[in-house]
């Protein structure tokens, strides 16, 4: 299948948008002149209710035969899940720190991140020999 680019102006940019020879092809069948079927392109608003919004995840489902996961409440999930978005400190601002009163997190991840630095200057080395 091919594809074809056509420009589409929106306002006071134009954007480029991709079509596939069967989206012109339908594109095509509403005549000349190209002001055919320019009501059915426009995106269509949600129809489900806010109550189905706010109990399930929307989209989450990867089964074909399967639905979206509901929601359940914030106590129900482990702990840990709530820290994962959490930002954690650089190499670089570990290294200003003083190690000997780093909480232990800290410290194993400052060990970790300075053996990596170490192993990269190594390899990068070893490279341009």
């Amino acid at each position: 299948m091919r594809g074809r680019i056509g420009m589409i102006s929106s306002g006071s940019k134009d954007v480029a948008r991709r079509t596939f020879a069967a989206a012109a092809s339908k594109a095509k069948k509403g005549g000349k002149g190209g002001g055919g079927g320019g009501a059915s392109d426009a995106p269509k608003g949600s129809t489900l209710s806010k109550e189905i919004k706010s109990t399930t995840v929307v989209g989450a489902n990867t089964l074909k035969d399967g639905a979206d996961p509901k929601i359940f409440p914030d106590s129900d999930y482990p702990p840990w899940l709530w820290r994962l978005l959490d930002t954690r400190p650089a190499l670089s601002e570990l290294r200003r720190k003083n190690v000997e009163t780093l909480p232990y997190d800290d410290l194993k991840r400052f060990v970790k991140l300075d053996t990596r630095a170490k192993i990269k200057d190594n390899n990068s080395i070893k490279a341009k020999n």
